[in-house]
């Protein structure tokens, strides 16, 4: 008799990762040229980023896994509106 740790392909939490790692991955490559720019993300989203490995979502909308100094690139123009907005 077989169990489900015999037949790893076929569901269970092997399955689960690849789909995972799968999205994860459409997710960092986005178009554009949002990787020359440093985004606004709230704070509390990059340090549970930090912690998880899970990406965040700049106010642009682009997602992506934080990793690099910010302070290295300028900042994105489409966050920066964005954020003078919600000021006001």
């Amino acid at each position: 008799m077989s169990t489900p740790l015999d037949t790893p392909d076929h569901g269970g939490t092997a399955t689960l990762d690849r789909e995972l790692e799968k999205l994860l991955e459409e997710e960092l490559h986005e178009p554009g040229d949002h990787e020359r720019f440093s985004h606004y993300v709230q704070k509390d989203k990059i340090l549970e980023s930090a912690m998880t490995g899970k990406p965040v979502r700049a106010l642009c909308g682009k997602k992506w896994t934080p990793g690099r100094d910010p302070e290295k690139f300028p900042v994105c123009p489409e966050c920066k509106k964005i954020y003078e907005q919600l000021k006001k």
